[in-house]
């Protein structure tokens, strides 16, 4: 960078321009940003990155296939994803005779949530009192991750079935296996729907005029 001074002399009174250089230090400048960016990074909280729990089936030997594959109606409840954002559910085992046994839910939080909630009532409690129990430095991170899961995979807690159809969208199997952190589900199965359970949609469309068909 240079600078014009102008400067008067001579025996004619002419002035003259004469260039001098003027350099300008930006180090302060530099090292002020540097404080700044360091600064920052370290009264910044980084998001913590957001991890899906997966419940792996037992290895347990001594458990037959048929235990496996065994669940409670008492503690089941099938989830069945339709087309057109519909969402059916029913408790227990299937009743093909009664349309009404099959419900109807969305997707939103005050439905398929409050159903998954009402269920898992004992869990949800539990869980809630650990997490009050971790905030009071009660419990340390380690171990209210441990009775979680001792709670999540309880024999008392219930079994969710997850079955969808051709028609049903991507994101909304997505927004179910979100439901099942959310309400603390431990035990989820994702599997092929029936032709009983197309059955159960269908009549429950019709208002069970499918069912009255076959029993005429």
């Amino acid at each position: 960078m240079s600078a014009e001074v102008q400067e008067s002399g001579g025996k004619r009174g002419k002035s003259r321009q004469k260039k001098i250089s003027v350099r300008v230090d930006f180090t302060p400048m530099v090292d002020m940003n540097m404080l700044l960016i360091t600064f920052f990074m370290l009264c910044t909280t980084l998001n913590i990155p957001q991890t899906m729990e997966i419940s792996m089936p037992s290895n347990d030997k001594d458990i037959t296939e048929d235990q496996k594959s065994m669940v409670k109606a008492s503690q089941a409840i099938t989830l069945l994803l339709g087309g057109d954002n519909k969402l059916y559910y029913y408790e227990g085992e299937p009743n093909y005779k009664d349309y009404s046994s099959l419900k109807q839910t969305s997707y939103a939080a005050s439905g398929v949530r409050d159903v998954l909630l009402r269920k898992n009532a004992v869990a949800v409690n539990k869980v809630r009192a650990l997490k009050q129990q971790k905030l009071d430095l009660v419990i340390t991170d380690d171990e209210f991750k441990k009775k979680v899961s001792e709670i999540k995979s309880a024999k008392d807690t219930p079994t969710v079935i997850i079955k969808a159809t051709d028609d049903a969208s991507y994101e909304n199997l997505v927004d179910v296996l979100d439901e099942m952190q959310i309400c603390n589900i431990g035990k989820y199965v994702i599997t092929d729907i029936a032709e009983g359970d197309e059955f159960l949609m269908k009549n429950f469309d019709v208002k069970g005029e499918l069912s009255k068909k076959i029993a005429e």
